[in-house]
């Protein structure tokens, strides 16, 4: 109950036209965290003051912005194993209200109706045209042609919802559906496209680990390393083994935010193009 007192007793300042004050009285809200912002949005719907409202809405942004910067940093130092989990923090920058449940329980249902037709004596391509068909065909995702560079492209909620994404917001709900399934997935980090690779599982020594390649942004197409190799020619590229191999899901999530921050460029939202710049800091190797 104190600290409820005392929220109250700051919100009552934060019109105050003295910068001073107001910058020592949101500093004090900024402490509260989590705990302060019911009462921010509450004092937000009762207000007609624009500046008072507008105050209101950065403190809440920082407050939420500070939550982003924390769960990425400790999936970051955790060892990065959950791929959706990285996404889904990426995902509350822009929608930090979201019912993030929604997200999983969609992809639990669409990984359902590949479980359902999945056979023991399935071949790799076999399990990838299945993916696909259900995938694709019956629940009609397909790469963003039109809007390419809209950085809704990139949140998972967005493309569960429109069923239209990037190369790499596709390949990561790809990919979790295949590995909730046992299914060996892995995103690859080709320049300016992301693919994703089927790994061989039983040591055929295929070079670089990889049986062949998906394309999640063009229905799943299925191709080889010889394809690969002509990519890399057209953008006069020399081969390197990271181009080939599976990547990490540090990574691939660093990927999302440089997607997100050429996005938000080309709109000219410097803020967030900052913002999105600090989360990528967050993801740099600890050099020592």
């Amino acid at each position: 109950m104190e600290n409820l007192a005392e929220i109250d007793a700051l919100l009552k300042l934060l019109d105050d036209p003295d910068e001073e004050i107001y910058q020592h009285v949101q500093q004090r809200l900024l402490g509260y965290g989590n705990e302060a912002i019911s009462y921010l949005e509450n004092a937000w719907e009762q207000s007609l003051d624009t500046l008072l409202q507008e105050r209101i809405e950065n403190i809440v942004h920082t407050i939420q912005f500070n939550n982003v910067k924390e769960d990425l940093n400790l999936w970051y130092q955790s060892g990065a194993f959950d791929l959706l989990q990285g996404a889904l923090v990426i995902n509350r920058y822009q929608y930090p209200d979201l019912d993030e449940q929604t997200i999983i329980n969609q992809i639990e249902e669409i990984k359902r109706e590949i479980w359902l037709g999945l056979q023991l004596e399935m071949s790799s391509i076999e399990k990838i045209k299945l993916i696909n068909h259900i995938f694709y065909n019956q629940y009609g995702f397909s790469g963003n042609t039109k809007n390419h560079h809209d950085p809704q492209n990139s949140y998972l909620n967005q493309v569960l919802e429109s069923k239209k994404g990037n190369q790499i917001s596709l390949a990561i709900i790809y990919a979790t559906l295949a590995q909730k399934l046992d299914i060996p997935v892995y995103g690859v980090n080709l320049p300016q496209h992301f693919i994703l690779g089927y790994i061989d599982e039983n040591n055929n020594e295929k070079e670089y680990g990889v049986l062949f390649y998906i394309n999640a942004f063009n229905k799943g197409a299925i191709f080889g390393k010889h394809d690969v190799d002509q990519f890399l020619r057209q953008l006069n590229l020399e081969p390197q083994p990271g181009f080939y191999s599976p990547c990490s899901n540090t990574e691939i999530i660093r990927r999302v935010i440089r997607n997100l921050i050429s996005a938000y460029e080309n709109l000219g939202a410097t803020d967030k193009v900052e913002e999105l710049k600090e989360l990528q800091d967050i993801l740099t190797e600890n050099t020592l």
